[in-house]
């Protein structure tokens, strides 16, 4: 299957860098990964977030057709990872629009933020509106951190400035989501489900594995992974690779320590190749060959096992050839990203056939190739596909997302009568 062409040249469109500023702090990242071994397993986070965790409204406006209350609480991250999150991210700001009349029950879906959607008014008009008006459905715009009133004084625009802001940023949306949705819970709104589009959808799908109780997802245009988005998809070239080449070339601290914190080991990860490489070095030619990866590829990986099994010896310093540090760079980035990013690093949700993927055939976004399927990951989940590209479904195809929502909102009411 090829890719948009309007994905392509939309992506030209934007001249924009992201990263900046690097990776971050090395023991931020340090920080990062040890908090990811607890909130990626759903019975060690049980106690995070209390049952009562305070949630304020602080204004109403009655519209024709709904109420909208604006909110806010502070995220629950500042207290587990203190100094973590950006002074601006630590008050969560949220926007709860619900029907004038309700036609029965209260449901609520809650709607997580993509790449560039600051505020409120594209969730509040493509999505929440029409569907008071289609099926009377209450929707939770959650603001992400980083973004809109929480955005860092010195970040431009949407461009995170460092690698490691991203998994601030999903660390503390589970979080937020898991208050917001016992917050529901105790105001009687029933039954609850999450959506977003893109990264949107990504976010919403970490959030549901935190969650200890059946509930609808619908992720729209996300995959399982984000080491793609920003290793092989359009968005790699918006990468600032030679910021991130130089801190990886001068600061032995990643390729030393970092690397060494990374568990992922699926059959997609880079460190599975590296496993394989101690093991059988015949073995790796068929992982590569899996991976689709290249010569220049296949080289680099050669090098980090080399490096890591040769020059970490003090005793015997060995000058290890770099093939191409662009190469390496890739692919610390691959680790990282699966570390902090890959579903298959964090606990399946409840009942994953209440999960309706919806999926473009050609996203040059979001690439799915040499990286494991959510049926892998979550088996009983269903995947739709619809035809074209990132862009064009999200300006096109909104409806469709809107359906899919309400089929996994209809197929939990069938399956689960007493939970709501």
């Amino acid at each position: 299957m090829g890719v948009s062409r309007l994905d392509l040249f939309y992506r030209r469109l934007l001249l924009t860098k992201l990263f900046i500023g690097g990776w971050g702090k090395p023991e931020d990242l340090k920080r990062i990964f040890e908090f990811r071994k607890i909130i990626g397993d759903r019975e060690r986070c049980k106690s995070l977030v209390p049952k009562d965790f305070p949630v304020y409204i602080d204004k109403t406006e009655e519209h024709s057709d709904c109420l909208i209350h604006d909110g806010f609480f502070i995220s629950p991250l500042e207290h587990l990872v203190p100094g973590i999150l950006p002074p601006e991210a630590v008050k969560a700001r949220f926007q709860f629009i619900v029907p004038k009349k309700w036609r029965g029950n209260r449901p609520v879906c809650i709607h997580l933020a993509g790449t560039g959607d600051h505020f409120f008014w594209r969730r509040r008009t493509l999505m929440a509106r029409p569907m008071i008006k289609e099926a009377g459905m209450g929707s939770l715009l959650l603001e992400n951190p980083y973004y809109s009133f929480q955005k860092p004084k010195d970040q431009l625009r949407s461009c995170l400035k460092n690698v490691s802001d991203l998994f601030v940023m999903g660390g503390a949306l589970i979080l937020e989501s898991t208050v917001l949705l016992r917050w529901l819970e105790r105001e009687g709104y029933s039954p609850l489900g999450m959506t977003g589009i893109s990264m949107g959808g990504y976010m919403a799908s970490l959030a549901v594995t935190n969650w200890p109780k059946p509930i609808p997802l619908v992720p729209c245009l996300s995959w399982s992974t984000a080491s793609s988005v920003f290793t092989t998809g359009v968005l790699s070239r918006a990468v600032n690779w030679s910021e991130l080449e130089k801190q990886y070339s001068i600061n032995s601290v990643y390729e030393e320590e970092i690397i060494k914190l990374l568990e992922y080991c699926g059959t997609d990860s880079f460190k599975m190749s590296q496993e394989l490489m101690k093991r059988s070095p015949a073995s790796v030619d068929s992982l590569e060959h899996l991976l689709g990866l290249t010569v220049v590829e296949r080289s680099a990986v050669g090098w980090f096992q080399m490096n890591k099994v040769q020059c970490g010896k003090k005793s015997e310093p060995v000058k290890c050839p770099r093939p191409s540090l662009h190469r390496e760079s890739i692919n610390f980035m691959k680790g990282v990203m699966d570390e902090c990013t890959h579903m298959a690093n964090f606990s399946v949700p409840v009942d994953p056939s209440l999960i309706i993927v919806v999926q473009a055939k050609e996203d040059a976004y979001i690439p799915r190739a040499g990286v494991l399927g959510l049926q892998e990951i979550w088996p009983g989940c269903e995947v739709r596909y619809l035809n074209g590209g990132h862009i064009s479904a999200y300006l096109f195809k909104q409806n469709l997302f809107r359906e899919a929502i309400y089929d996994a909102f209809n197929r939990f009411c069938l399956k689960y009568p007493n939970l709501y």
